[in-house]
């Protein structure tokens, strides 16, 4: 995944993030509901992803500078 992002354009990697997010958001608010989650190791794998694409993210667009 990781070379898979280094190849993705900013606007298509800020489109990652906000579906990280949502994602997150829905196992957040799933897990405050029901007390628990199927994948409960789900929202630290996507809150890692999230914080790998905006390190890509900051790298690309100081290299844009």
């Amino acid at each position: 995944m990781k070379k898979e992002w280094r190849d993705q354009s900013i606007d298509e990697l800020n489109a990652n993030v906000r579906d990280l997010e949502r994602e997150i958001f829905l196992l957040r608010n799933e897990l405050a509901a029901q007390r628990k989650l199927e994948k409960p190791h789900m929202i630290r794998a996507k809150r890692k992803d999230k914080a790998r694409i905006l390190t890509i993210l900051t790298q690309k667009q100081k290299a844009a500078v």
